[in-house]
């Protein structure tokens, strides 16, 4: 179960040749995870072993975020993205995340393989203010429509810029 941690204002920076590594099983639980990993996020290997890879999501993370990524490695498809992670001391990173379903020689789902490292700053200048944005919408629609408002922003958005998410997501 996920331990209620009390979230801080203070950033760790992954450092440039920083790659935070994991893989999961087909219900999103931790099978493995290297050394950075543990460092960013303060756990140790018992304590993530078997555990939801959620154990790390901010609460700062829009839930239309975690919806996308869901529908795109449903769809078989790689996801890539800007998410902030929370520490055990409540302090939070940022990393640009590709995540990569993982499947047999028969087709059969074994689970999910991540990749994460340092985002660029620029980005993230972006990133923050639509997250913020999708929050506030979430918190306005309430729990049973937050999915959707969030969701419903993040599209208008891309549908301004006449474009898909993965273009937005490597052009800013």
């Amino acid at each position: 179960m996920k331990a209620k941690i009390t979230p801080t204002q203070t950033e760790k920076v992954l450092r440039d040749e920083d790659f935070i590594v994991s893989k999961t099983d087909p219900k999103g639980r931790l099978t493995y995870f290297n050394q950075i990993f543990m460092e960013y996020a303060g756990y140790n290997q018992q304590q993530l072993l078997g555990q939801q890879h959620n154990i790390v999501r901010h609460p700062d993370m829009p839930r239309g975020v975690f919806h996308l990524l869901w529908q795109t490695l449903q769809a078989r498809y790689e996801f890539n993205g800007y998410i902030k992670n929370i520490c055990t001391d409540g302090s939070y990173y940022w990393v640009f995340a590709n995540v990569t379903p993982s499947y047999s020689s028969a087709g059969q789902l074994l689970g999910y393989y991540s990749v994460r490292r340092k985002p660029r700053l620029e980005a993230l200048n972006i990133i923050k203010p639509l997250y913020q944005d999708m929050l506030q919408a979430e918190k306005q629609a309430g729990a049973k429509g937050a999915i959707n408002a969030s969701t419903d922003l993040l599209n208008q958005l891309l549908n301004n810029k006449h474009m898909s998410y993965e273009e937005f997501i490597f052009k800013i």
